[in-house]
């Protein structure tokens, strides 16, 4: 009986021990995905082309000049004769091309590439990109793409009707370029390692540091990294080691992040993110709406019968004003549960939620950054 008790004791342990490291690790994050290399940032690139095969759906040639100047130049490189009249085809639209060139890319190697109107198409469904030269900032071109333009929204209309669903003149052409040039990498030329922070924050790159050197103290008897500012991590390289194993055996170190208590508000779709860290000191709210409904119930007025009077439109307006008012409700939000829940209580809907908050703010007790999208 003792040895049953024993063993049910052993096995909750091990359960709450489990559940310790699952909340730990839950709360850890590894280096690789807070932080990003200096040296191996993207590059932008863009370019200017044509797509074709559109099902008269492309560029109004006269409304879009460029596009014909475009189609006749690409038809004269290609050895075809371009004079005559204007051409009334409506299958061509021209189209910008951006994508971002990832680091330590090799020629040969794809990348992904959107695809966005210039002019008056109406959708690009269906179309095929013509060879299109993707440059740099510094003019250099640095792929090339080519390919068919998968849209993902619809368009169908019709004589007195049109329905529409999601951007018909935007689109992606998956592994559509062609890297024709290599960056320039001095990623093993350089004697130490700089991380950026992708939020930046004093705590989290303290963290980063000290995680650093615990582990190359450990490994290499020396500490490597230095915390420069809220963003950069300076890691120097140990004489004996390879600068790309270095990062690939500190990437994945745990460390635990901080972040600043923010509320993001958008107004325009009535979005609401509050942080875990936001705090509200003790406020009474009230919250109410004033509504006017204004109603117009014109009353025709007939003459009398074989009179020589005219028929008259008598206008009538009915004003009706409503307010509502809720009770005055105490706020205070120790945790983030305890904030949401007062905010639920009072009743409102999101627009009224974001217009408390902006006059909490106002008042002083909100204890975070309000971000206005």
């Amino acid at each position: 009986m003792i040895g049953r008790l024993l063993t049910m004791i052993a096995a909750s342990l091990l359960v709450l021990f489990a559940a310790a490291s699952v909340v730990e690790a839950a709360s850890n994050a590894r280096i690789k995905d807070v932080v990003s290399l200096q040296a191996g940032r993207d590059n932008q690139l863009i370019g200017y082309g044509l797509v074709v095969g559109l099902q008269g759906t492309g560029d109004g040639l006269r409304a879009s000049p460029f596009t014909d100047q475009s189609m006749r130049a690409m038809l004269q490189n290609l050895g075809i004769s371009t004079q005559g009249g204007q051409s009334a085809a409506k299958n061509v639209a021209a189209v910008m091309v951006t994508t971002n060139l990832p680091p330590f890319t090799s020629p040969g190697s794809r990348i992904d590439v959107t695809v966005s109107s210039l002019g008056d198409a109406t959708s690009l469904r269906g179309g095929t990109l013509v060879m299109t030269s993707l440059t740099g900032a510094d003019g250099q071109i640095y792929a090339v793409a080519q390919g068919a333009v998968v849209v993902s929204g619809f368009l169908a209309e019709g004589a007195a009707a049109t329905v529409t669903e999601g951007i018909t003149t935007a689109g992606r052409i998956p592994g559509g370029a062609i890297i024709e040039r290599e960056l320039p990498s001095r990623f093993k030329d350089s004697g130490n390692l700089v991380l950026q922070l992708r939020n930046p924050d004093f705590s989290t790159a303290i963290r980063v540091a000290d995680a650093i050197n615990s582990f190359s103290t450990s490994t290499y008897r020396m500490p490597i990294a230095e915390a420069r500012d809220s963003q950069v991590v300076a890691v120097q390289k140990p004489p004996q080691e390879d600068l790309a194993r270095l990062m690939a055996r500190i990437e994945n170190l745990a460390v635990e992040t901080d972040t600043p208590a923010k509320v993001v508000i958008n107004e325009r779709t009535g979005t609401i993110v509050i942080g875990a860290d936001v705090r509200i000191s003790r406020v009474a709210v009230s919250y109410g709406t004033l509504t006017v409904q204004v109603t117009e119930m014109p009353q025709v007025v007939q003459p009398l019968p074989f009179s020589r009077g005219e028929t008259y439109v008598q206008p009538q307006t009915d004003i009706m004003a409503e307010k509502t008012g809720g009770p005055v409700a105490v706020l205070e939000g120790p945790d983030l549960r305890s904030l949401v829940a007062g905010l639920n209580s009072i009743g409102v809907k999101p627009d009224g939620i974001i217009a408390i908050l902006q006059g909490i703010k106002s008042a002083g007790a909100l204890q975070a950054e309000l971000v206005l999208q």
